[in-house]
C-alpha cells in the first residue's frame, strides 16, 4: 500500500471545514485593513532563495527542495529550482517584476503551500501552510512608517481574537538595521569564540558564519550560554530606537499588548528594524504561532528598487492545531437529509433537492432502496437538523412530512414552504 510521504499528510473532514473557517476568517480581516491577494509560483529560482533568506540560514543550506531543471528549452536546461520554503521572497520578486513601486503602497496577502526538509514534529510538515501578508511600496508611500508596523500587528491580533485564540503573547524586538547588525555580530563572534565548543554542532557553526543564528538555537543545555550573549537593544543606532520607540507609543495608544523580547531576532537574513512573534501555550515549547518584521533593504539586495517593508507569516497548521478542538463545532452540517420512500422517489427526491440547494440550504440525498428506519438513522449521523420524507402520496398532494430530529416533531409541509420552514429551523 502507497502511504502519504513522512512529513506531508492529508486533510480529511472534520478538519478541513476548521480550515476553511481559518482562511475565511483571514480574508476577511485582510479586507478590513485593505488588504489584496497575490499568487505567486510555488517554485522559483533557487537564487532568490539564497539571496534574500541567507546561505547560512538553516533553510537554505539544509532545508530546501532543489533540483536542475531538465526542460525542453534550451534556456531552462540546468537552471536550479526551489518549491519555495516561504513567501516573502517571492512576493518583493512579484512587486520588481510587475513594477508595483507605481501603484504606491502595496498591501498584499496570500495563503497556501510552502516546502522544507525538516524534522516532522507537532504541528511542523514538510509540506505546511502559510498564511503570508505583506506591506510593501516606496518610501514616498509612508511604507517605512511605525504606523504600518503598528497596524500589521494589530490586524494579527484582530484575526486571533475573531478565531477564538485566547491567551496569546505579542512578543517584540528591534534587530536594528545592516549597521547595527554588523557591529553586532562582531560583539556576538567575540562574545562566543571562548564558548563556542561547549555548545551543539550547529551552534559552533553558526558562530563564526553567521552569530546571530545562534538565537535560533532550541538545544537546552546550550540556553545559559545564550543567555550571557550582549543584547541587540545595545546596539541600535538613533533612527533605529525612535521608530522602535514610535511603535511602541501606537501599540499602547491603541491598547495592544506587548512582552519586549531582546533575544527574539528571526531566523531569516532580511529582517531589520521590528521583529515579532505572537505565541501561544497551547502548542508546547514550541509555541510560535506566527512571526515577521520589517526588511526594507530586501528588494535592493534582489535587485529592485528602495522598497520598505514589513511582513508575517502564519503557520496554518500551527494555528489550527491550536483551534483543534473547535474542528466539529465550525463544521457545516447538513440542515436537512431527504429520504426518497418507494420505487420512482429517488427523481422526485432530487428534484427537491435541487430546489432547496437554490435557497441555500444544504441537502443531503438519500436513496429509494433504504427502508424509513435506516434513513432516519443516517441523517441523525451526519447531523441534519430535518429529515424529509418524499412518498408516492407526499408528491401526489404536493405537501411532504418534515422531521426535526432534535425535538422528534412531525408536521406536514406544503411544497412552496419547505425552503422557509427549514431554514427557519
Amino acid at each position: 500500500m502507497i502511504k502519504a510521504v513522512r512529513g506531508t499528510r492529508d486533510l480529511l473532514p472534520p478538519d478541513t471545514a476548521l480550515w476553511n473557517h481559518v482562511e475565511a476568517s483571514a480574508r476577511e480581516v485582510f479586507r478590513l485593513y485593505n488588504f489584496h491577494e497575490i499568487r505567486t509560483p510555488i517554485f522559483e529560482e533557487t537564487q532568490l532563495f539564497a539571496r534574500s533568506v541567507g546561505e547560512e540560514t538553516d533553510i537554505v543550506s539544509k532545508e530546501m527542495y532543489t533540483w536542475e531543471d531538465h526542460g525542453r528549452a534550451e534556456s531552462d536546461r540546468g537552471q536550479s529550482l526551489t518549491l519555495r520554503p516561504e513567501n516573502t521572497a517571492g512576493i518583493v520578486r512579484a512587486y520588481i517584476e510587475h513594477k508595483l513601486e507605481t501603484r504606491g503602497l502595496n498591501k498584499l496577502y496570500a495563503i497556501g503551500p510552502m516546502f522544507r526538509r525538516e524534522r516532522p514534529q507537532k504541528g511542523r510538515y514538510r509540506q505546511f501552510y502559510q498564511i503570508d501578508a505583506e506591506v510593501i511600496g516606496p518610501q514616498s508611500s509612508g511604507s517605512d512608517s511605525a504606523v504600518r508596523d503598528a497596524e500589521l500587528l494589530e490586524l494579527l491580533a484582530t484575526l486571533l481574537d475573531r478565531l477564538g485564540i485566547k491567551g496569546w503573547t505579542l512578543q517584540l524586538n528591534s534587530v536594528g538595521c545592516s549597521n547595527d547588525r554588523a557591529a553586532y555580530n562582531e560583539a556576538l563572534r567575540k562574545a562566543l569564540e571562548p564558548v563556542k565548543d561547549n555548545m551543539c554542532v550547529d551552534c559552533q557553526r553558526r558562530a563564526v558564519t553567521n552569530p546571530l543564528r545562534v538565537f535560533d538555537c532550541k538545544v537546552p543545555e546550550d540556553q545559559p550560554i545564550i543567555e550571557t550573549l550582549p543584547r541587540i537593544s545595545q546596539f541600535l543606532d538613533e533612527p533605529c530606537s525612535q521608530h522602535f520607540e514610535q511603535v511602541q507609543s501606537i501599540l499602547k495608544a491603541i491598547g495592544l499588548p506587548y512582552q519586549l523580547n531582546d533575544r527574539l531576532v528571526r531566523g531569516l537574513d532580511y529582517y531589520t528594524r521590528t521583529a515579532f512573534e505572537f505565541t501561544h501555550g497551547a502548542l508546547g515549547a514550541q509555541n510560535a504561532i506566527l512571526g515577521g518584521g520589517r526588511y526594507d533593504g530586501l528588494s535592493e539586495a534582489l535587485g529592485g528598487p528602495s522598497a520598505p517593508g514589513i511582513g508575517f507569516a502564519i503557520g496554518e497548521d500551527r494555528l489550527v492545531l491550536a483551534l483543534s478542538e473547535s474542528a466539529e463545532s465550525v463544521q457545516k452540517k447538513p440542515d436537512v437529509y431527504i429520504a426518497p420512500l418507494g420505487a420512482g422517489m429517488d427523481q422526485e427526491a432530487a428534484r427537491l433537492a435541487r430546489e432547496l440547494r437554490s435557497h441555500n440550504i444544504v441537502a443531503e440525498l438519500g436513496s429509494e432502496s433504504f427502508r424509513l428506519k435506516k434513513s432516519l438513522e443516517i441523517a441523525s449521523k451526519i447531523g441534519a437538523r430535518f429529515a424529509l420524507i418524499v412518498g408516492e402520496n407526499e408528491v401526489k398532494t404536493d405537501t411532504f412530512a418534515l422531521k426535526n430530529l432534535a425535538l422528534g416533531e412531525q408536521l406536514s409541509v406544503p411544497r412552496v414552504e419547505l425552503a422557509r420552514k427549514i431554514a427557519g429551523g
